[in-house]
């Protein structure tokens, strides 16, 4: 089958960085899932992975999101069956999307939203589980959840479906950070009640917010924990899907409660896998009411290696609105 892979830990402007390869036709074993591969997106864990390498011997392929079609299934699974339009986020440990067809755990695969295009299913499964895992499990909100969470980021691929399920899911009041107009624009046009200038955070959090904020959710937290002690109210939270270096002590003195959140958790460690096909149904069932819309915003048709490259390019540049799509 036809895949794309790293070989080598090269910049995305070097055509060897992703190539074009030949490998064998994958073996599902009996709790796997055969997929044929229609869409996939482009995340920054597969920025940083693919900046890592692989090697001669063991190619990696990459891709964390996908949308495709059900192939073959293993005895083990009753949920799924062959000619089924499903959507996946996939794993760390084995191939990713960015071949012609995909092996994956049926706990982590769940029906895509009817009357959806794979372009606009692959660009969600990744950040609608950190949304939801964010707001499920570290904020524990629900319908009668008010307040105001402030969204870092809220035209990024996290930001963009986090502002969408906060008002389809809570009572919570939404502000974004945005600098451009287009970046602003956008954070609207997902639901955000107000965006926030974050070159001046702390000034323009409170001008929206004057009480200050409940929540925080971070993609980008770096030289940002003291602003987010200043604005969260006591006893508030925060939650980080980075690896910041900042000390968090500035937290303390409001009890502000800092929560990491890592969408491969469950498949890293092997707990509670189902609860992934749980959560990606209950976006789709959003998807399906029009509580929720695709934040795919850009789309490159063709899959190649020279178009995975171009989607890498524009994640790297970090300067997406929403997410970059390709697809057959």
């Amino acid at each position: 089958m036809h895949a794309i892979a790293a070989f080598e830990a090269l910049p995305v402007e070097d055509h060897r960085s992703l190539v074009d390869v030949e490998l064998p036709m994958p073996d599902h074993g009996p709790d796997d899932v055969l997929i044929r591969v229609e869409a996939v997106s482009v995340n920054p864990v597969d920025v940083k992975m693919r900046a890592a390498g692989g090697s001669a011997d063991d190619p990696r392929v990459l891709g964390f999101d996908g949308a495709g079609v059900v192939e073959a299934i293993g005895d083990q699974v009753d949920e799924l069956e062959p000619g089924d339009h499903v959507w996946w986020a996939g794993e760390r440990g084995r191939a990713g999307a960015n071949a012609d067809y995909q092996l994956v755990d049926h706990r982590i695969v769940s029906r895509m939203p009817r009357g959806w295009s794979f372009a606009d299913a692959a660009a969600l499964p990744l950040t609608g589980l950190t949304a939801l895992e964010a707001f499920h499990d570290h904020l524990v909100l629900d319908p009668d959840s008010a307040g105001t969470l402030l969204m870092m980021g809220g035209a990024g691929g996290v930001g963009s479906i986090a502002i969408q399920l906060a008002k389809a899911k809570t009572l919570l009041r939404v502000l974004a950070t945005a600098t451009r107009e287009a970046s602003a624009a956008w954070a609207r046009e997902m639901g955000a009640d107000a965006v926030v200038d974050h070159r001046d955070l702390v000034a323009s959090t409170l001008d929206a917010a004057p009480d200050g904020v409940d929540y925080v959710f971070s993609p980008f937290t770096s030289g940002s924990i003291g602003a987010f002690a200043e604005v969260l109210r006591p006893f508030g939270h925060l939650v980080v899907i980075d690896s910041p270096d900042d000390d968090i002590r500035p937290l303390k003195r409001k009890a502000i409660s800092f929560h990491w959140e890592s969408m491969f958790a469950r498949t890293d460690h092997d707990v509670d896998r189902s609860r992934q096909r749980e959560m990606l149904a209950e976006l789709a069932h959003l998807a399906e009411t029009g509580d929720v819309r695709t934040t795919a915003n850009e789309r490159i048709e063709g899959f190649t290696a020279a178009n995975l490259r171009e989607a890498h390019r524009r994640v790297e540049s970090s300067s997406m609105i929403g997410k970059v799509v390709v697809h057959r």
